[in-house]
Parts: C-alpha cells; structure tokens; sequence
C-alpha cells in the first residue's frame, strides 16, 4: 500500500524552510553592553494597552517583548541602527521638536510612520548610547523617544532588516545607537 504526503505536510516543510531563511535579510543584531541611565520624560499617565498599528499590520504590543520595549542595534547598509526587539528599524522625523513632548506626525502620517508605543516609563536598551525616555500620543499611549525625539516604524518595512523608509521625503532618517539621525547611505528618494 503506498502513502502519498497530504498537502498539509508539504506545507508544514515549506513554511519550516521559509522560517529559516527570516533572517537572510542583510541586517544583523550587534552585540553590545545594555545603556546605563535610561529616563522618562513622560508625564501624567497612560494606558497599559501598548498596542498600535505596525509595519506589518500586527499591534505593537505582538512586536515587543512583553511590557518593555527592548531597543538594539543592528548593522544595515546604513550602518549601525537601533532596531526594536523584532529587529524592526526605527526613525526620526525632521519635523518633531527635540524634548518638546509631542509627535508632529499626526492624522494620516501615522498610517505610513506607526509610533513605537511602550508600556513601560522607563523603556530597556542594548547597545543604544543614547538617553531613551516617552511622550504621550494623543490617544494615551506612550511613545518611545531618543534623545528628546520620537521613535517611529516605516509601513512599508515588513520584516527586520528593511529600511526603506531612510530618507523619504527628506524628513525621515534611521537611528544611530547615540540618537543621532543617520542621512547617509541607503537613502531612498
């Protein structure tokens, strides 16, 4: 009697090599000392629900590790970025004031530049130099800031290692591990 693999098998393995290969994407996890100092800016409360839109259509809260957003660094063909615990590359936009506590993207700005929300005041880091603290968005969230500036994701970068939001509009750029903006290569148009 002969046995013939049932569809659903086949797609168990293929799904088990595509994961495989998640990570061939040209951005790599740095290792590095966790950042001493972190601080707050936040002020009043907030809600306990991290979840916001993302890149790739899931909350926010489904791409952090539990309530702390764990903050890395990753090279890219930018160089040395912060990503969140995902690998997610992060941004800053021109146009928000440094320890202003606010977000100038607003409206349908955060379609495209989702905020990295937290639910922690005090958000953790690995290898980012820079001073991490939150605001809070007008929904009540919070959102995570370096140096003074919020964080924020790209939509159209769906998996870890992407940075197609680099340089859009002239007004967004990557994170240096400092929080410093990174506008140099890799800059899209």
């Amino acid at each position: 009697m002969k046995h013939h693999v049932g569809p659903g098998l086949a797609i168990l393995v293929l799904a088990a090599a595509l994961t495989g290969c998640g990570n061939s994407t040209g951005t790599t996890p740095a290792a590095s000392s966790p950042a001493a100092g972190a601080t707050s800016s936040a002020s009043g409360t907030a809600s306990p629900d991290a979840s916001s839109a993302s890149p790739s259509g899931a909350s926010a809260s489904s791409m952090q590790a539990g309530a702390a957003v764990d903050l890395k660094t990753a090279t890219s063909a930018a160089g040395t970025i912060v990503v969140d615990a995902k690998g997610m590359s992060l941004y800053f936009f021109t146009k928000d004031t440094k320890d202003s506590g606010t977000s100038a993207c607003m409206g349908s700005c955060l379609v495209q530049w989702p905020p990295l929300t937290t639910t922690s005041a005090s958000p953790a880091a690995e290898g980012v130099s820079g001073t991490l603290g939150t605001i809070n968005t007008p929904d009540g969230k919070k959102q995570v800031t370096l140096n003074g500036l919020p964080l924020y994701y790209f939509a159209k970068d769906t998996k870890p290692g992407d940075i197609l939001g680099q340089g859009v509009g002239g007004v967004w750029y990557l994170a240096d591990p400092s929080g410093a903006m990174i506008k140099s290569a890799g800059a899209a148009y």
